[in-house]
């Protein structure tokens, strides 16, 4: 009977045992990797959510504009339009005073507009003529300085137009302060229906800012939301069996070697 019972209760203690090691064995990798435990390693993470700057597309390593294109780009425009105004100054001042380009077409002709666009404020007092156009020219150029440092990556057209504009205002603006009028002498003519249509006199700045101009219109009219990215399926870790204790398993083990027990000592006692 001795012998049985301590066999039985060797049996039962065996497998508290082995639950107990791997169990002890985790709490002491987990102990020696600083109480870090990995929860269902094999399941994906989810990714970065939408708004988050790694979801926005070009916010990655976009970075400012570079100002030196845009200074590149505008002195360019600002170089050909000064050198173009000198050439037809010495060249169209005399007589005959007119280079026709593509006769009853395009001539170069030499003009003073002390107004803006189309004439406008030509007949208007020197003392307020010369002051606003100088305040509005210092407006532009600041608010095409400020909208550049706002570019993305995706506005090309908007990247190309800026310099334009700036340099064309610049040019204008020369030759406000230098003379009080700006210098045109790009004379533009147009036949239609037996009538003659004449185009305002202009400009390489005045080319250079309608390029621009519309350029930014491309942009604007061009310009997409961007997209959002298509959201990845999530997966769920798999419900993990639960496990009974090892108590339990113990105490059948326990039942059996008792059974076993009682019947050997009835066969012992029918002897």
């Amino acid at each position: 009977m001795d012998e049985t019972t301590t066999s039985s209760t060797t049996v039962a203690d065996a497998p508290a045992a082995d639950a107990s090691a791997p169990e002890a064995q985790s709490l002491s990798s987990s102990s020696s990797l600083g109480g870090a435990i990995e929860v269902a390693p094999e399941v994906p993470r989810l990714g970065v959510p939408f708004g988050s700057s790694g979801a926005i597309p070009g916010a990655e390593g976009s970075g400012s504009p570079s100002y030196v294109f845009l200074a590149i780009v505008s002195v360019i425009s600002l170089v050909a339009d000064v050198a173009t105004k000198l050439w037809a100054e010495r060249t169209l001042d005399g007589y005959p005073g007119i280079i026709h380009v593509w006769e009853n077409h395009v001539a170069f002709i030499l003009a003073k507009n002390r107004g803006g666009a189309w004439g406008l404020l030509q007949s208007t007092s020197e003392n307020v003529r010369r002051p606003f156009f100088l305040l509005v020219s210092a407006a532009a150029i600041a608010f095409i300085v400020t909208l550049y440092r706002r570019l993305q990556p995706r506005q090309r057209a908007l990247k190309w137009g800026l310099p334009l504009v700036l340099g064309g205002a610049l040019g204008n603006v020369f030759d406000r302060i230098r003379y009080g009028h700006v210098i045109d002498f790009i004379d533009v003519h147009a036949m239609y229906k037996g009538q003659d249509h004449h185009w305002p006199t202009f400009n390489v700045a005045d080319i250079a800012i309608c390029v621009g101009v519309a350029l930014m219109a491309i942009d604007m009219f061009s310009a997409r939301k961007p997209r959002r990215p298509a959201v990845e399926p999530i997966f769920v870790a798999p419900p993990v069996p639960a496990e009974g204790p090892p108590a339990i398993q113990g105490e059948g083990v326990e039942g059996e070697a008792t059974q076993d027990a009682g019947a050997s000592e009835a066969s012992k006692s029918a002897e």
